[in-house]
């Protein structure tokens, strides 16, 4: 009864025709555009890359960033430089890639950081890929992993990490931000190990870094990687050592500043080059390096080895490795009014390598050159047992010169070198002397930028009597 009365109340309520409403019906709704949303006036500032908040409160986060270097360049190459085609070269033109990278800096929580960066360096169409590094072919290079970093924060002065990282001595630009720089490019002085016991500027093995005060430090322990040499006590230059290919011991490093006025930030292991007036900052820093009996030498002539006789027996000295260096950064605005907003840069460094007997390292970046020979293409005397001095300094110009959307910043670097095994034919040590100038041509600050630089570089296929070779190299930068 009480489901047939609902269902008959159902059906009758059904069959009600409302009436139809009274007056004029209402008219369409307008079809309006919604307006779109109102854009910025100018860019906003580029910040560490784009953030991915893993967390609701953002505590947990990746940061990504990929960057490139593209290089256009006309070389007047060293003396005797041939070609892929094994043809004399006095100068050529070519474009390369000198940097490619994808960096990723995740955070766990306050304490825990992860850095992850992969990368490719310095290919051209001749060298900078594999197989057959540095020499040979071009193609399809080592994307491979520069950075693999945990960093554990103890407390607000120390931190404690490990794995393949960049927490280096012996300088400010050992662990350098190459994305930054105010040259195009470092000097090399800064790296005397690379590729050779490390990994391109790298380490394998743990770190210690943090802050008391305006004192900032980074201390680390490396293994040192297996260096690809084949040399043997008979295949070396009597009186000149190289790196020992049977040396498997620890590699110590570290750096340590003063920062008299800004503190700079130190999550991550990688110097800014130029601040483009954003901070004002001083610094004075110095850094060491140490690889017990790292180094191997061959006082005497080799003697003729008799049938299967290894050539280990033949008598040789092992030496240690060590350098010291100190440096000083100085990055200021100097005119903050509108349509000024100036700022200067400098940045000086001293070197002592010891390196064993009159040890000599060569090279060019990305060497247009083919073939194995040391000096071919654009290279020079990088470093050797001895000093070295790097001063480098610009200034970046008023904004109303061009507007507010591009900015020029003119620079200028020197490298000076004094290396026992460089030695004219009469004993006197020939000094090294390499000069760049260029300017930079921000369109975004260091996101998007196009350096130009001119470089007059020693050629010392003849020692006692140098030659100067122009190198003019146009760079275009973009981060996202």
């Amino acid at each position: 009864m009480v489901v047939g009365a609902l269902l008959a109340g159902s059906v009758a309520h059904a069959q009600v025709i409302l009436p139809p409403t009274p007056g004029k019906a209402p008219d369409p709704a307008p079809n309006v555009i919604p307006k779109p949303a109102a854009q910025p006036a100018k860019s906003a500032p580029y910040g560490a890359g784009m953030k991915i908040n893993i967390s609701p409160d953002g505590s947990k986060y990746v940061r990504i960033m990929t960057a490139h270097q593209v290089w256009a360049r006309y070389t007047e190459n060293n003396t005797g430089t041939l070609s892929a085609t094994e043809e004399p070269t006095p100068s050529q033109t070519d474009f390369s890639l000198r940097r490619s990278r994808v960096l990723l800096v995740a955070q766990l929580n306050s304490r825990f950081v992860i850095i992850t960066q992969l990368g490719v360096n310095s290919q051209n169409t001749l060298s900078g890929g594999g197989p057959g590094e540095p020499t040979g072919p071009g193609k399809k290079p080592s994307f491979y992993l520069h950075d693999a970093t945990i960093d554990y924060k103890v407390n607000s002065h120390l931190s404690l990490g490990g794995g393949l990282h960049a927490y280096n001595g012996i300088s400010r630009q050992s662990s350098f931000a190459a994305f930054s720089l105010l040259t195009l490019d470092v000097p090399g002085t800064q790296w005397p190990v690379t590729d050779a016991i490390d990994q391109t500027g790298r380490g394998l093995g743990l770190f210690a870094h943090g802050r008391f005060g305006h004192f900032d430090y980074r201390l680390s322990v490396n293994d040192a990687f297996r260096n690809n040499l084949s040399s043997t006590p008979a295949t070396l230059t009597t009186d000149v050592a190289a790196f020992n290919p049977r040396a498997r011991g620890k590699v110590y490093q570290g750096y340590f500043t003063w920062e008299f006025l800004e503190k700079e930030a130190n999550l991550v292991p990688f110097t800014v080059g130029c601040y483009l007036g954003s901070k004002r900052v001083l610094n004075l820093g110095t850094g060491f390096l140490y690889y017990g009996k790292g180094m191997y030498m061959r006082s005497e002539a080799a003697p003729s080895l008799q049938p299967n006789t290894s050539a280990w027996t033949i008598p040789y000295t092992k030496q240690d490795l060590s350098v010291l260096a100190a440096d000083i950064f100085y990055d200021t605005p100097v005119d903050t009014t509108a349509g000024n907003k100036t700022a200067f840069t400098i940045y000086g460094a001293f070197y002592r390598y010891n390196m064993g007997s009159n040890f000599m390292r060569y090279g060019g970046n990305v060497n247009p050159g083919a073939g194995s020979a040391v000096l071919r293409g654009n290279s020079v005397p990088v470093l050797g047992t001895g000093t070295a001095q790097t001063i480098q300094t610009g200034f970046l110009l008023p904004q109303r010169l061009l507007g507010p959307k591009i900015r020029l910043q003119p620079y200028v670097d020197y490298i000076h070198g004094h290396y026992d095994g460089l030695r004219r034919t009469d004993g006197r040590i020939q000094d090294v002397h390499i000069m760049d100038g260029g300017v930079n041509v921000l369109l975004d600050g260091h996101q998007a930028k196009v350096t130009l630089n001119y470089r007059a570089r020693p050629d010392f296929n003849n020692i006692n009597n140098l030659d100067y070779r122009p190198e003019v190299t146009m760079q275009l930068q973009v981060i996202l």
